[in-house]
């Protein structure tokens, strides 16, 4: 499969796994979850996600689907552009650790760069990251 190299030198897959939509018809969950973990088995180890889809629910039904298989996923999640800010980016990262049942989101971006308010959005956004005391969002 074909890799894509980050600034920090590891390498993870260019094509992932996309969720939006998934975890919001409980009727579907069983398949959703086994299209995941057959996804993982043919080697697409990326899988994407954010706090929004779904309301959290499709990141809850990702850490049921890698629950057993966690270090063989390359998590990438989403926050909120206005739950980017200072006083509550914290508790939105805690939140999606627990629903994705994991200690680290190995890339935590910010959804919607444009729509953020904020003439500098990075620089709200990485002072929340600096100033929190929660578990690590990435691989250390």
């Amino acid at each position: 499969m074909k890799t894509v190299t980050l600034p920090s030198g590891e390498r993870v897959p260019a094509l992932g796994q996309g969720t939006w939509c998934m975890g919001e018809n409980k009727a579907a969950r069983a398949e959703e979850i086994a299209t995941l973990m057959l996804g993982l088995d043919l080697g697409i180890t990326l899988i994407d996600t954010a706090e929004m889809y779904g309301e959290g629910k499709a990141e809850e039904l990702i850490g049921e689907a890698i629950a057993s298989r966690r270090d063989q996923v390359f998590l990438v999640s989403k926050v909120y552009p206005q739950t980017a800010r200072e006083r509550r980016g914290g508790r939105v990262a805690s939140g999606s650790l627990r629903r994705l049942r994991t200690d680290r989101i190995d890339l935590y971006l910010l959804h919607w760069r444009g729509a953020c308010r904020s003439p500098k959005p990075w620089r709200h956004s990485w002072r929340c990251k600096k100033s929190r005391q929660d578990p690590p969002l990435r691989r250390e």
